[in-house]
């Protein structure tokens, strides 16, 4: 049984060719890769409006982002009690000693990757 054939207004029959630059190639085919798509794709998309789906996240990228939201938490979390007076300055320098041996840690992780 052969394929249904498709109506005019689905099929791709005009074609369009675009110069660019070697830096915009390189931004087009960037942004493409980083969406998991061709370039024809994204920029058909892109032109017309239409969604791009949304950026693929690693593994261990989504474990640094986790890591890095906890960490904003802990310094929100020492900066209300420290408002509150809920700790010595001792206890607050500590802790804030941790954090930032936590954030050159992450920091060291991305750099190294």
């Amino acid at each position: 049984m052969a394929r249904p054939k498709k109506d005019i207004e689905s099929l791709k029959a005009i074609r369009v060719n675009v110069r660019m630059t070697v830096n915009e190639y390189l931004i087009v085919s960037g942004n493409a890769a980083t969406l998991g798509m061709g370039i024809p794709d994204y920029i058909r998309k892109k032109v017309t409006g239409r969604p791009l789906p949304r950026t693929k996240v690693t593994p261990e990228d989504r474990r640094l982002f986790i890591e890095l939201s906890r960490i904003g938490n802990n310094i929100n979390q020492l900066t209300k009690n420290s408002h509150l007076r809920m700790h010595s300055p001792k206890i607050l320098y500590r802790q804030l000693g941790e954090l930032q041996h936590l954030l050159q840690e992450l920091k060291s992780n991305i750099t190294n990757k």
